[in-house]
């Protein structure tokens, strides 16, 4: 009987060693995988790596991981020289091929995400546009309001307002949202003032460019939601680092 309890004891010693350095292992891995995803993917920050599965260590023996999740920030969004920050992005990939060195990562499948606030939305439209959420009816569809005076968003733009177009109501329109080529949103109003459509359309549709996303992420589609628009995709063999 004390042979089997101090059996139990060392198995319980060893396990606890084992988990030890499992944690341990998978922090400098995680560490390790930021960095190169940084300098891979010409980050401007570091992003936060998160290895799932354990153990850890028989998953490097196989050269796979189950899942690798990156969070990443300080990602913009661009348009006509105006800047603004992307809530978030982040990416989940599953059943990641790996080297010894993680110099080398591929991800059998994966899903990416972006979202944007309205806020940010407003900073990056026209000056004197104001861009919120559309209700449930029309976020389905994608769109999103703009809002803002008509001769605000003339001037704003460098366009010349005669007087009888000051005294014009402000505008209210519906934009709807769709990504090209994975990084180009673009805003299209549905319906314009005809006195002034021509002039005003060059103003509210404007196309926004979202910057310094990885290489490994193909955002195709996008959902109006209460609090911004989020912007999501897939691929598969997707690059990690390298």
């Amino acid at each position: 009987m004390r042979g089997l309890r101090i059996f139990l004891i060392i198995v319980v010693v060893l396990g606890g060693i084992f988990v030890a350095v499992d944690r341990i292992a998978v922090n400098v891995a995680e560490n390790k995988a930021a960095e190169k995803i940084k300098s891979s993917q010409g980050l401007n920050s570091t992003p936060d790596v998160s290895i799932k599965g354990f153990p850890f260590l028989t998953q490097v023996l196989g050269s796979e991981l189950d899942e690798v999740d990156v969070k990443l920030s300080g990602i913009t969004a661009s348009a006509e020289g105006r800047s603004v920050q992307l809530t978030e992005v982040r990416a989940e990939l599953m059943n990641v091929k790996i080297d010894s060195s993680f110099s080398s990562a591929v991800a059998a499948s994966a899903t990416g995400s972006a979202r944007i606030s309205y806020a940010d939305l407003t900073k990056s439209a026209p000056k004197g546009a104001t861009v919120s959420y559309a209700g449930a009816e029309r976020a389905a569809k994608g769109q999103v309001k703009v809002t803002g005076s008509i001769s605000d968003l003339l001037a704003g733009s460098g366009v010349s307002v005669p007087e009888s177009l000051k005294a014009l109501p402000p505008l209210t329109t519906y934009s709807t949202v769709k990504l090209e080529g994975g990084d180009h949103v673009k805003l299209h109003a549905d319906a314009l003032p005809a006195l002034v459509e021509s002039r005003l359309r060059k103003v509210v549709d404007y196309d926004l460019k979202l910057d310094g996303l990885p290489s490994s992420i193909k955002l195709d589609r996008t959902t109006a939601v209460e609090d911004g628009i989020e912007f999501s995709g897939t691929g598969t063999d997707v690059s990690l680092a390298g």
